[in-house]
């Protein structure tokens, strides 16, 4: 009997509690809900390339070795132009036989095609030009790409000011919208910044200028351009 007694009451007070909980998740203050957005506007500081070398052969051997002494040629130059080991990675490497495209059951190729792709940062701006030049010259016959960005060390500070800017932005609109109903902005009830997959953190966008035209005089064939840090919010005030 006691035993039972207890199991009731156990439940009663369970339920009670969860009520409670309830009654109190449904009971909120009245709220002001808006979105803030920040934007910081920053020259780049680096750059991410991404070139390769690509080379024929009659045998396979021929195509490999070929590609192989450009690629070692391209690390080495890289390396005299005072771009650190660690930011020369290799990407992608491909080695195949081609065939005539109009001859069906042919089983000897036409020839042997090598490629290695490489990843390299560039932190010397100012030398991107020269430095591309460069390895146009020591064998790099592929270029598929430019990303301009801040470096690691420069952003959080950027991000910061974004952030800072997003939640001025989203307190200026509620004051705004309450103002006009003749009431006032109370403290913050809660805060969220949007995220750009995965996690939340400042969304990031590249604003690339139009390239620069080369002049007779041999002016920069590469612009940077800008990096926009945005920073996203969504906050809920209580409205007094």
């Amino acid at each position: 009997m006691k035993k039972m007694t207890l199991i009731l009451f156990l439940s009663l007070f369970f339920v009670s509690a969860f009520t409670v909980q309830a009654q109190q998740a449904q009971v909120l203050p009245p709220l002001v809900n808006v979105s803030g957005i920040g934007e910081v506007r920053v020259q780049p500081n680096e750059v991410v390339v991404n070139l390769g070398v690509e080379m024929r052969g009659k045998t396979l051997d021929e195509a490999r070795k070929e590609t192989d002494k450009k690629a070692a040629a391209i690390i080495n130059y890289l390396k005299k132009q005072g771009v650190d080991a660690r930011h020369i990675q290799t990407s992608y490497v491909t080695l195949q036989p081609i065939y005539s495209s109009g001859e069906y059951g042919r089983t000897t190729p036409d020839f042997y095609m090598a490629q290695k792709n490489m990843t390299v940062l560039v932190k010397k701006l100012d030398k991107f030009d020269e430095l591309l030049s460069g390895l146009y010259g020591v064998g790099v016959n592929q270029v598929n790409g430019v990303s301009f960005r801040v470096s690691d060390s420069e952003i959080e500070k950027y991000k910061t000011e974004a952030r800072k800017k997003a939640v001025a932005n989203a307190k200026a609109k509620a004051t705004q919208l309450t103002s006009e109903l003749g009431a006032k902005v109370g403290r913050a009830y809660s805060i969220s910044e949007s995220s750009n997959g995965g996690g939340p953190r400042p969304m990031y966008k590249m604003a690339m200028m139009e390239s620069a035209a080369y002049d007779a005089s041999g002016g920069p064939t590469i612009a940077g351009g800008e990096v926009v840090i945005t920073s996203n919010v969504d906050v809920s005030f209580v409205i007094e």
